[in-house]
């Protein structure tokens, strides 16, 4: 999938994740990568996968998780078992709360960075998409 994003803020990074709804609480989310804007607003990136009306996630029974991140939003040490849910939504979150409240919104807090060095600094989502079957 080749997503381009335009009209944002310059020289800021973004997480872009499949998302279950498009507007809070989100559901399940399936971080994907990050964009990050150039000097124009403008960010482009390239992502590996199934994206179509067969995108889903499944979990048949509880496992066993790593722990892998503490913090504000640690993870989880297992899994809920639940049938096929299908993620048909595209988010993309300001990487940093400052970024977002220096582009004039809130600098909340929320789960959506996959940064190893910055996972106490989530932000706001800046784009709800929909995947399209082309």
């Amino acid at each position: 999938m080749d997503v381009k994003v335009w009209g944002l803020p310059p020289n800021i990074d973004f997480d872009f994740f499949v998302i279950q709804v498009p507007k809070s609480p989100f559901g399940l989310a399936w971080y994907q990568g990050d964009i990050e804007t150039n000097k124009h607003g403008v960010g482009h990136e390239r992502f590996i996968g199934r994206f179509s009306i067969e995108t889903f996630i499944v979990a048949q029974g509880s496992a066993p998780a790593p722990i892998v991140f503490n913090g504000p939003f640690p993870n989880a040490s297992l899994n809920p078992p639940f049938n096929p849910i299908q993620l048909y939504h595209l988010g993309l979150w300001f990487n940093d709360p400052e970024d977002a409240k220096n582009a004039g919104g809130p600098a909340t807090v929320t789960p959506f960075n996959g940064s190893t060095t910055l996972v106490s600094k989530y932000s706001i989502q800046a784009i709800s998409l929909m995947i399209m079957d082309p």
